[in-house]
């Protein structure tokens, strides 16, 4: 099925394009409300919740844009909505404990796989994790993060350099961050 009739088919509520919808797209999507919530059972609600969005919503594509893209902001918001709702983003926003810590200058190896970047990341706080999150995969501004989050728009650059630096620090834990590695942009293999 085209993706043009799989649109077509959800505007129509047809049930077998919204499972071919479905089918098609959960995996990646997933893998975005991984990234946001604690635990797979909270990415799942997420996905589920994103779904019934995207569906109710599926009249307002304009086509302008990828559909995938569409989608994929969709999940972000309803993963955002979800933290808030369960004030799991607001009781881990500022957390003391990445407070002071040096910026380092290493960098992740090429050979490094992005899901343990990606595992890392998931074990960072909730807050800190949005906002890296935000910035440096999905590719929002810190403007953009700031009214998302309803936070100051220095917040949102600060949380993203304690993340940056606290995430740093679990990779050289991890040994896969070697801590005499010089600094290149190792946030790409997260994406």
């Amino acid at each position: 099925m085209t993706e043009q009739a799989l649109i077509t088919g959800c505007v129509r509520q047809e049930v077998s394009a919204q499972r071919a919808l479905y089918d098609q797209y959960s995996p990646k999507m997933l893998a975005v409300c991984c990234r946001y919530a604690l635990n797979r059972e909270d990415a799942e609600d997420m996905l589920q919740e994103g779904f019934i969005k995207v569906f109710l919503q599926i009249k307002s594509y304009e086509g302008r844009g990828s559909f995938e893209g569409w989608i994929r902001r969709i999940m972000v918001h309803t993963c955002i909505n979800h933290l808030k709702k369960h004030k799991k983003f607001q009781d881990n926003l500022d957390l003391i404990h990445a407070h002071g810590m040096p910026t380092r200058a290493e960098a992740i190896p090429s050979i490094v796989q992005a899901k343990q970047v990606s595992e890392c990341i998931r074990q960072l706080p909730v807050g800190y994790r949005t906002v890296l999150n935000l910035y440096a995969i999905e590719g929002y501004s810190h403007r953009e993060i700031a009214q998302i989050l309803d936070i100051e728009e220095s917040t949102s650059r600060s949380q993203y350099t304690r993340a940056k630096n606290l995430l740093e620090n679990i990779l050289i834990q991890r040994n896969i961050l070697p801590p005499h590695k010089q600094k290149s942009d190792w946030l790409v293999a997260a994406r």
